[in-house]
């Protein structure tokens, strides 16, 4: 399986549930995605693209053709490239709020002012430290103070260049609907009940593209649920692994 994080995060976001598939002799691969925990952002203009090529030669160098690929926010705009651009290579897929739609006009432009704002270091660290509180769900920013910490101090360690990097090429990323119609794989979507960023009704549409989705909402929880939330996210990974193995099984017997 791999673990892809979500804009202004890094692997570490992943480190619950990593270590909890692993455990259960699962191989993950929870990569920092370029620009971010000490990956170098390189000299690409801000694409997707990109980034979804990283993936499958992490893929190729680790001897892996097919792998689970599941991604959180911009993570899972990773993963719905990933599916575009390498055919095929999903095993299984997850993606944890975002949505199938490509951004409309105010999206872009919103996008597009946080990225001229990380260009000077002054703006750079207001805009993160007012912006990072929306990540997470009220439930967790008035009853997990220590989480809410946590994603301030990972939200701190970001590049801004990388963020205005990744947030272009997030508002560049085109419409993902055909390619979900034809992901015939075990699918899972995740939605936060209390996600200020990605709507329910969005999250249900993107499951209801899929036909092998199913959308869970994990209560509680914003935008970020595998920190807000690592055991029933964890859960639902474990799910997706055994609908992947069922799936197997099956394939076997028909052959």
């Amino acid at each position: 399986m791999v673990l892809l994080h979500a804009l202004s995060m890094n692997a570490s976001m992943w480190d619950a549930q990593r270590a909890a598939l692993e455990e259960r002799g699962h191989r993950v691969l929870a990569p920092h995605q370029r620009g971010f925990g000490g990956a170098p952002l390189g000299v690409e203009p801000p694409s997707l693209d990109v980034v979804a090529d990283d993936v499958a030669r992490l893929l190729d160098d680790h001897g892996i053709r097919r792998a689970a690929i599941v991604g959180s926010s911009m993570g899972g705009y990773v993963a719905m490239a990933f599916l575009r651009r390498h055919p095929g290579r999903a095993l299984g897929l997850g993606l944890l709020s975002c949505r199938a739609t490509a951004d409309d006009d105010r999206a872009r432009a919103d996008r597009e002012r946080f990225a001229s704002g990380m260009e000077e270091a002054q703006t750079a660290r207001q805009l993160i430290e007012a912006t990072t509180p929306m990540l997470v769900g009220s439930t967790t920013r008035t009853q997990r103070p220590g989480v809410l910490a946590r994603v301030r101090a990972l939200a701190a360690e970001a590049d801004p260049p990388s963020l205005a990097w990744a947030q272009r090429a997030i508002a560049a990323r085109v419409d993902s609907a055909d390619v979900l119609r034809f992901t015939r794989v075990p699918a899972v979507v995740v939605a936060g009940a209390q996600d200020p960023l990605v709507s329910p009704q969005e999250s249900l549409d993107t499951a209801r593209l899929l036909p092998g989705g199913e959308l869970v909402t994990v209560p509680g929880t914003g935008h970020l649920q595998p920190v807000e939330s690592p055991g029933p996210v964890t859960d639902i990974l474990i799910a997706l692994l055994d609908r992947l193995d069922t799936a197997e099984r099956r394939e076997a017997d028909a052959c």
